[in-house]
């Protein structure tokens, strides 16, 4: 075993040494980072949720509402470079430290927009809100390989995936309760306050939970393939290097499309949710935010059984392409039966398109990390966000537009059509799983009895 090695000690003989252990703690950093990434999220759509009653409250078009949910994609395409930037060089408790500070800081300016005359404020505490998501969304399948073994990494991403998939579904739910559609300017101000009080409070609490539990890496390496990533002298990595070799690969840059297209148009279909059902439903604003909690709730449940069984399998482009073909088909299902005039048939096929199109989430990072390795992970990670939040803003400035104008079927079916485009797209992705290769070329050419014992197996499957 090798203690607290130097970087010039490190080399090919540390990995064949290297102890691998699974960390308790590994637990508690993936429920908290998911922890503070909910509280960001509920934060994205909360406004969107209740897009008309912010709209009365503010005095401002619902173009103006959008844009406080698309502030948060435009701030994310410039910002992804420096950030994994500092991810790879600095590591992962200085980016948990930023993202939960700037996520805590945005919700307490919020406070002081509760005058109608004070929109520029909120947009300013939407803006830092926004900023915190950039030091978010590429975490889940970088913590993931720092801190879980191999047969658990897909998994830990999807419990990583997890926390902003239920804020998302917090924030189609809590808002419509808290503040309800009132004249009153006072009442409504009232309200609205309840809600950013809360959100400032639980944001403050999580910081300081990261700065007292979050920590940078286990002391030993949880897996063969990070105890080789661990092991590489720093100077053989060049940040610009990676980003180039990245763009070299056909089958990531592919997968970076689709994974554009499908995320893009679950944010269209997010941020205009609110608008489509009252549009068909007047005065339901409540069952907006059910439903958009439905299509959450159902895709978190998809992750979950995706993750474990791409553990269980390593079926990552059959899984990846069926979920897709199954987010198109629900996604058509779901356009077709909004104006039948019935709740509970919009529940169901929300609940469906939800299942797969959500679900689909985790298996982009998880296929993004197993064809990129060895590269950073975050690098990976942020480029697939990059793509997501291009077509976010696309998808959703073009389905508002086709919706004032054409009606909400002629919207969905927009949406359809960049559907099928990515299934096909995904078909020819082919499966170089490049993580799973080094695992067992790693088991494959063991040199000492110590490195490789049975016992370091049966550890890592106790704990």
């Amino acid at each position: 075993m090798v203690q607290e090695e130097g970087p010039g000690e490190r080399g090919a003989a540390a990995v064949e040494v290297a102890e691998v252990r699974l960390s308790r703690r590994r637990w508690a950093v993936v429920l908290l980072f998911s922890s503070y990434s909910l509280c960001n999220a509920f934060q994205w759509i909360q406004y969107g949720s209740i897009n008309n009653v912010f709209v009365h409250f503010y005095g401002v078009s619902t173009f103006a509402i959008d844009w406080l949910s698309m502030s948060y994609m435009l701030t994310y395409i410039p910002l992804l470079f420096p950030v994994a930037w500092l991810l790879d060089k600095r590591g992962l408790r200085p980016i948990a430290l930023a993202g939960s500070a700037l996520n805590g800081l945005g919700a307490w300016v919020k406070l002081g927009s509760l005058k109608p005359h004070l929109f520029p404020v909120t947009v300013l505490g939407q803006v830092i809100c926004s900023l915190a998501q950039v030091f978010i969304l590429g975490m889940p399948s970088r913590i993931a390989s720092v801190w879980f073994g191999s047969h658990e990494v897909s998994t830990a991403c999807s419990i990583a995936v997890f926390g902003n998939q239920l804020g998302i579904a917090l924030g189609f739910l809590v808002p419509p309760v808290l503040v309800p559609n009132v004249e009153d300017e006072e009442k409504l101000a009232y309200h609205i306050s309840i809600m950013f009080f809360m959100t400032a409070g639980v944001a403050t609490a999580l910081f300081i939970l990261v700065v007292i539990v979050f920590r940078e890496k286990p002391f030993h390496p949880p897996s063969r393939a990070q105890a080789l990533i661990q092991s590489r002298p720093p100077e053989e990595y060049s940040y610009v290097q990676s980003i180039l070799r990245l763009l070299r690969n056909t089958n990531f840059m592919l997968l970076m499309v689709t994974y554009g297209l499908n995320t893009g148009c679950f944010y269209s279909l997010s941020t205009l949710l609110n608008r489509m059902v009252i549009h068909h439903y007047p005065g339901e604003e409540v069952n907006a935010g059910r439903i958009g909690l439905t299509i959450v709730l159902a895709g978190m449940v998809g992750a979950l059984i995706s993750g474990i069984w791409l553990d269980r399998t390593k079926t990552y482009k059959q899984t990846t392409l069926v979920v897709y073909i199954m987010s198109l088909v629900g996604m058509i299902v779901y356009t077709f039966t909004l104006r039948l005039g019935h709740l509970w048939v919009v529940f169901v096929t929300a609940g469906v398109l939800g299942f797969f199109m959500t679900g689909y989430l985790p298996l982009g990072f998880e296929f993004a990390a197993e064809l990129t390795y060895p590269e950073s992970e975050g690098t990976s990670s942020g480029l697939l966000n990059v793509s997501a939040q291009i077509f976010g803003i696309a998808f959703t400035i073009s389905q508002g537009q086709i919706m004032d104008h054409f009606g909400t079927e002629a919207g969905n079916l927009f949406l359809c059509s960049f559907l099928f485009l990515g299934t096909i797209m995904t078909a020819f992705i082919k499966a170089d799983l490049r993580r799973q290769q080094a695992s067992l070329e790693s088991e494959q050419t063991k040199v000492t009895p110590e490195a490789c014992t049975d016992p370091i197996g049966l550890e890592e499957s106790k704990l």
